[in-house]
């Protein structure tokens, strides 16, 4: 099995799962939460270099107060929990997305973790935090607007990958395959520029019950297409 070097992952369905048991939204998030930090440890030992989680997006700020906080305080406890548990293993963990709105802690937290993992060199696991494909672009454009103005960049050297320097997955691969669970099939914000030759892969699965073995499935399927990127072969 010939494994994408880099999957990213919209968990998606925690409040749908939790519906359908009569539980409270908050034991949807936290059983998600347990379902991504297994998937982490058991692809680290499949052999997969990237995992980009989508964890909290720009709009999941108009959630009812109650549910950020709750999300945000689940965050939090992963983080400090993580912190033990990388002393026990090899991988790198990285955050992308705004950082403004996120609490000093919780930064500092982040901060923490990204410094002592940064030489591991298992999978690496970028946590999506505050993060929006337009948010993102739009300061990449700002950015590049001032150097430009500054003169320490000149507008013959904007290109694609140049534009990707500017990003906050700069050094990070593009994604080979985004996996959405809950049966949505749309990007939500997620990774839009990177995403441009990304294979796509829908599931009914809610995130709460997604296991390795479908992301054994995922990449199976990815496995049983032709990546063109534009083009065409003879075989076409």
């Amino acid at each position: 099995m010939q494994l994408p070097q880099h999957i990213a992952i919209i968990m998606d369905g925690n409040g749908r799962w939790a519906k359908q048991r009569n539980m409270p939204v908050s034991y949807g998030h936290k059983c998600g939460a347990d379902a991504i930090q297994n998937l982490i440890e058991q692809s680290d030992e499949l052999g997969i270099k990237y995992i980009t989680a989508y964890t909290f997006s720009t709009e999941n700020w108009k959630r009812p107060k109650s549910e950020v906080a709750y999300l945000m305080t689940l965050l939090q406890d992963f983080l400090n929990d993580t912190s033990g548990r990388l002393e026990r293993s090899n991988i790198r963990i990285k955050f992308i997305g705004s950082r403004d709105r996120i609490k000093k802690k919780m930064v500092e937290s982040m901060e923490r973790i990204e410094k002592i993992s940064a030489n591991k060199t298992g999978l690496t696991f970028i946590i999506a935090l505050d993060y929006g494909a337009r948010q993102e672009i739009t300061q990449a454009v700002k950015k590049i607007c001032t150097d430009v103005k500054a003169g320490t960049l000149d507008i013959s050297q904007i290109d694609e990958q140049l534009i990707s320097d500017y990003l906050y997955t700069k050094d990070i691969p593009d994604p080979d395959l985004i996996i959405r669970p809950s049966g949505e099939k749309r990007l939500s914000n997620f990774l839009l520029y990177q995403a441009s030759y990304s294979e796509l892969w829908y599931s009914d699965i809610l995130w709460p019950d997604f296991t390795i073995e479908h992301l054994k499935q995922a990449i199976t399927d990815y496995n049983g297409r032709k990546r063109r990127y534009g083009g065409r072969t003879d075989e076409d």
